[in-house]
C-alpha cells in the first residue's frame, strides 16, 4: 500500500476527456484486427518485444524477449507465435497467462522510433510440429506462446524521439551502476556471497542459457 498521499486523484475516465480531449480520427481509424503486410514487415525483423500479462486480480507482468530478427513467428493474419526460452522459472508471464488470457506486445527494432502494438488473447502450446519448425541453432523452445490477434497499430515515435533512445550519445557506461551480481546480492539479502563469485556463475549461467 502507497504510503504517499494526493489531493487531486483523478477517479473518472470523463475526468480526463476534460484534460485531454478527444482522439483525432485518424487516431481510432489507425487500429485494425489483422496483421497486414506492413505488420508483418516490421515483425520479421523486430530482434525484441516486451510482452504484458495480468493476473485476475490485476496484479501486472511485463516481461522482456528478445532473440535473432523475426524471432516470433506470423502463422496467419490472425496468430503470431512466440518461442518461450529458458529463463529464471519464475513463470510470471506463463502462470499469468493461465489466468487471464488478455496480453499484449511491443514490437521494437533497434534505430526505428515507431513502435507495433497487438492485443490479443494467448494460449500455450506444446505441439511438436510447431515447436520444431521454431527450432533455432539446434534447440526447441520450451513452448509456444500462441496470441490470437484482435488489435494491431503502430505506435507514433515521439516517446523514442523524446528519449533519444538509439542515440550513440544516450548509451551509458555500464559501470556507471551497480552490476546485476550487486543488485541481486543487495535484494537477495546475499549478504554473505562474494559478488565476484556471483557475477561469474551468473554470466555462465546466461551463456549456457541463452539457446
Amino acid at each position: 500500500m502507497t504510503t504517499v498521499r494526493f489531493t487531486d486523484v483523478i477517479t473518472e475516465e470523463s475526468e480526463l476527456r476534460e484534460i485531454f480531449g478527444k482522439p483525432s480520427e485518424r487516431s481510432l481509424n489507425k487500429q485494425i484486427d489483422h496483421l497486414d503486410q506492413h505488420c508483418r514487415e516490421i515483425i520479421s525483423k523486430s530482434p525484441f518485444i516486451l510482452l504484458g500479462t495480468s493476473n485476475s486480480s490485476g496484479l501486472c507482468d511485463v516481461s522482456p524477449k528478445g532473440d535473432f530478427p523475426g524471432f516470433v513467428r506470423v502463422l496467419d493474419d490472425k496468430t503470431v507465435a512466440i518461442p518461450d526460452l529458458p529463463g529464471n522459472n519464475r513463470l510470471d508471464t506463463l502462470a499469468n497467462m493461465l489466468d487471464n488470457p488478455h496480453v499484449g506486445l511491443i514490437f521494437l527494432i533497434p534505430g526505428m522510433n515507431e513502435t507495433l502494438r497487438i492485443n490479443g488473447n494467448v494460449r500455450l502450446i506444446k505441439d511438436a510440429d510447431l515447436l520444431e519448425s521454431m527450432s533455432y541453432q539446434g534447440k526447441l523452445p520450451i513452448l509456444a506462446i500462441v496470441v490470437d490477434v484482435e488489435e494491431v497499430f503502430i505506435h507514433c515515435p515521439k516517446a523514442f524521439m523524446r528519449s533519444k533512445l538509439w542515440s550513440d550519445q544516450s548509451q551509458i557506461n555500464r559501470n556507471a551502476l551497480p552490476s546485476m551480481a550487486e543488485i541481486l546480492r543487495d535484494h537477495a539479502d546475499l549478504a554473505d556471497c562474494n559478488v565476484e563469485d556471483l557475477k561469474s556463475e551468473l554470466s555462465q549461467k546466461w551463456v549456457r542459457e541463452l539457446h
